[in-house]
């Protein structure tokens, strides 16, 4: 399989000093296309802070991080943001739909700052809306929708343009156990069309569904096992 990330000797420490947080200590992992992982851990294990990294929203104290070929480890926060735009796919609980917005145009919004033109961004938006089952309810704003409808539409928000890497912050954690087996079930699909799927969880139960798991404990990874899943 052909490595999309590569992570080695990765330290993160807030504070440096007398008060400093190690948040990630000299971190090494390896994430292969089209795997579907998922990074498990309690508040304040590192969990969030490897996210971050992952997401090329923040960069390392030192170590490296090479995603699809490209080192991003010292980028600028500009250079960082065409990474993320071209790169990754995002998914957080809490939704982060515009309210005022439907859900075409939510979904539309990152296509017109990465520059696509208008009749492709309504395509790419209009499909990517179908893939998680609302064709019925592209014009609907989000209070219009269930929690489970406005995740999905977050969901196509984040693969319209087909990203390499989905990075699912907590997909769930606002959803009922119905919408959850929802979102469960769309992410492997996602996985099942080639996608990269990182599930960022605490919860035992929703990492159990990916094909990886990796628990992180005090900034260290403290197991990486292939879970034996259908």
């Amino acid at each position: 399989m052909d490595e999309l990330i590569e992570i080695q000797e990765m330290c993160k420490i807030y504070n440096p000093g007398e008060n400093e947080v190690r948040a990630l200590e000299h971190v090494n992992l390896t994430i292969n296309k089209n795997e579907f992982v998922a990074i498990i851990g309690q508040s304040g294990s590192g969990k969030s802070t490897l996210m971050n990294m992952l997401g090329c929203l923040d960069v390392p104290t030192s170590g490296t991080y090479i995603l699809n070929g490209q080192d991003v480890s010292g980028l600028t926060d500009d250079e960082l943001s065409d990474i993320r735009n071209r790169e990754i796919g995002f998914i957080f609980q809490g939704f982060n739909l515009i309210a005022g917005l439907t859900a075409l145009e939510n979904v539309e919004l990152p296509l017109i700052y990465r520059g696509v033109g208008k009749k492709e961004r309504l395509r790419l938006s209009q499909i990517a809306l179908e893939k998680v089952g609302l064709k019925a309810r592209m014009d609907h704003k989000p209070s219009e929708m269930s929690g489970g409808q406005q995740q999905r539409v977050a969901i196509a928000r984040a693969i319209a343009q087909a990203p390499p890497v989905i990075l699912a912050d907590e997909p769930t954690g606002n959803l009922d156990s119905g919408s959850t087996k929802e979102i469960m079930e769309i992410l492997k699909e996602l996985h099942g069309e080639g996608r990269t799927v990182i599930l960022i969880t605490h919860d035992n139960e929703i990492a159990a569904r990916a094909r990886r798991i990796i628990r992180i404990m005090d900034g260290h990874i403290v197991e990486d096992r292939i879970n034996d899943i259908d």
